[in-house]
């Protein structure tokens, strides 16, 4: 059974840091794509990084271009976000997915038929505040 299961949330104060992990299982990591989604309640889920299969490329959001760094471990079947100067926008339930290349040939954040065919964790909360 392929799982993912993310882990190292909490409440930090703003410009911060926090360091999540996605630990996955059931599945060779180096053939999938490990993608890191946010929701916060009321809004919709926003792509924040991915990481290609073999980690070859990545790919930010805007909004947090300079500030989050999306690595991965294949060896330990372990993806990580090092989220740095974070700021109260960035409170959210942070997920993390799987999408095997056979599905996309390339890290792709946007809405499409490969949501179908991903792998999701079950979040951990990140809460920015003073």
């Amino acid at each position: 059974q392929l799982q993912l299961v993310e882990s190292g949330g909490g409440l930090v104060q703003p410009g911060g840091s926090l360091t999540l992990s996605c630990v996955t299982s059931g599945f060779t990591l180096d053939y999938y794509h490990i993608l890191w989604f946010r929701q916060a309640p009321g809004k919709e889920r926003e792509g924040v990084s991915c990481s290609s299969s073999f980690g070859d490329t990545t790919v930010y959001a805007d909004s947090v271009k300079g500030r989050f760094t999306i690595s991965r471990d294949n060896a330990q079947n372990t993806v990580y976000l090092q989220m740095n100067s974070l700021k109260p926008e960035d409170t959210a339930v942070y997920y993390c997915a799987g999408v095997h290349l056979t599905v996309q040939s390339m890290c792709v954040m946007t809405s499409g038929p490969w949501e179908e065919y991903a792998y999701w964790g079950q979040g951990t909360q990140v809460t920015v505040s003073s």
